[in-house]
């Protein structure tokens, strides 16, 4: 065990932080802060932000949630993955996405500015929300470097509703960035859905009663048809899963995911060419005994998993191992 904090003392690449989970900087998992990015792997960073809310606000104090509860969960290698994210990752904090600039559509400028910085240095994205809307500026960003994407999109809610001029919320993203060609709507899909929208653009949904008949294995085929080896986004709006898993979010739907369903989905999504990530509005003044946070920072955990074992991960010269 170390005699100082991780957080401001520690390096990359060193594995799990054993350290006692009741006192120390709240960074992401103890890992290193840094805004230097040479030969860091992966940038993780918050955005704290709401004002795209459509419900309940409260989502941009999220990122200091999921933070504070990772630290219960850095201790060890994430169960049942065979690889440490940790040892074959430079992973950092590269703490918050602040916005100096103003609010409203200035928001789409400062964050997809934040992202495109991460990713010009080399270094993938993983964004802690924040509402949902986040996903746009960021997906913008991630299309200048890989092209249209393919999307694979945990929800109660397709957030595909029409949006008219520069007009956008947390519900409206991916329609825009279906129009724009930022993602690939024939080669995404959307997980866990189970609000009316009868307009699909052509993004394949598995609904969260398909989910809970068919089976993950069989989700997990059918996810990893639709996106083949595209570069791949994936976003886990944490209302994906059922209140009674993730009661701190602003527009809960009875009805959804377990948080054991989502982890075996992820976890069956290995070798997809992931390029960016990110999980988004937990709300924590909605929260009861940090469940939500907890639920949102081990989905954190298991991305970074998935990612070392992406095709896009500098860690290319080991075989992938499935969990």
């Amino acid at each position: 065990m170390s005699s100082w904090d991780n957080a401001f003392k520690g390096s990359t690449k060193t594995g799990m932080v054993g350290s006692h989970s009741f006192g120390g900087a709240g960074s992401f998992f103890r890992t290193p802060y840094a805004r230097e990015l040479v030969g860091v792997d992966v940038a993780v960073s918050g955005v704290p932000l709401d004002i795209a809310t459509t419900n309940r606000s409260g989502a941009r104090l999220g990122p200091r949630a999921i933070r504070q509860a990772s630290l219960s969960l850095a201790w060890e290698r994430p169960w049942p993955w065979q690889t440490d994210p940790f040892s074959a990752l430079a992973v950092v904090d590269y703490g918050d996405c602040e916005n100096n600039s103003g609010g409203g559509l200035l928001s789409v400028a400062h964050i997809e500015a934040h992202v495109h910085g991460i990713l010009e240095a080399g270094a993938a994205s993983l964004l802690l929300g924040g509402d949902h809307f986040i996903s746009y500026p960021s997906l913008c960003a991630h299309a200048k470097f890989h092209g249209p994407l393919s999307l694979i999109h945990f929800d109660a809610h397709t957030d595909t509703w029409p949006s008219s001029g520069h007009g956008i919320n947390h519900g409206t993203m991916f329609y825009k960035a279906a129009k724009e060609g930022i993602v690939r709507p024939e080669s995404s899909v959307q997980i866990g859905i189970r609000t009316t929208n009868d307009d699909t653009l052509g993004y394949q949904i598995l609904s969260a009663p398909d989910v809970n008949r068919q089976g993950t294995a069989d989700i997990v085929r059918q996810i990893r048809e639709r996106v083949g080896q595209n570069p791949v986004y994936l976003t886990f709006d944490i209302d994906c899963l059922d209140p009674a898993f993730a009661p701190g979010t602003g527009t809960p739907v009875p009805g959804g995911l377990s948080s054991f369903q989502a982890l075996d989905i992820i976890r069956g999504l290995v070798g997809i060419n992931l390029v960016g990530m990110d999980v988004v509005e937990v709300a924590p003044a909605y929260d009861h005994a940090e469940i939500t946070a907890l639920a949102a920072a081990q989905i954190a955990i298991e991305l970074l998993c998935l990612y070392a074992e992406s095709p896009g991960s500098r860690n290319k010269e080991r075989a992938p191992q499935r969990p």
